[in-house]
């Protein structure tokens, strides 16, 4: 389900933990959805019962210097098709840079970057860095980085498109 409100997701990951269930949590721009995303959602899902997936919001993907033409979706349609995968139990848009606030307040049990990030860095500066890997390690959670798969990127499917 897409949330709209991170207080209403809040109530229910509430609900969640008070059933026993263990939270995952990872977040992204999931511009154009392609096999690479589904595979990192669904290895992220294997990790716990809840997967909440954070989207960066359309000004903070443009402050991430993906390129002038991105974000390609706007921000609602990428959160939507994202929660529309089997296995995602929950999306939230986010406008900070970083989850940081996002992940303080979820408190989730399982925080999952993809395979460029280092679940063991802590320089908060290094580009393997995991935002709110120390909230989560604090309160006794796991952080895990997940291989990508091969062949498969946003930034590859543009250039691939600008080119024909």
């Amino acid at each position: 389900m897409y949330y709209s409100s991170l207080k209403i997701l809040l109530e229910q990951v509430q609900e969640w933990k008070r059933e026993g269930k263990r939270v995952v949590f990872t977040n992204g721009v999931f511009d154009i959805l392609h096999l690479g995303h589904a595979d990192y959602l669904h290895a992220s899902k294997s990790l716990g019962d809840i997967l909440i997936v954070g989207i960066n919001d359309d000004a903070s993907v443009r402050k991430l210097n993906k390129g002038p033409e991105r974000p390609i979706n706007p921000e609602e349609s990428r959160a939507k098709l994202v929660a529309y995968l089997g296995f995602v139990d929950a999306t939230v848009i986010f406008s900070e840079e970083t989850p940081y606030e996002i992940i303080r307040a979820l408190q989730p049990d399982v925080l999952v970057k993809g395979g460029d990030y280092d679940p063991n860095e802590v320089d908060v500066l290094s580009k393997k860095y995991m935002v709110g890997s120390d909230i989560v390690k604090s309160n006794g959670g796991s952080v895990i980085a997940i291989p990508l798969t091969p062949g498969f990127s946003t930034t590859a499917v543009v250039e691939k498109l600008k080119s024909k």
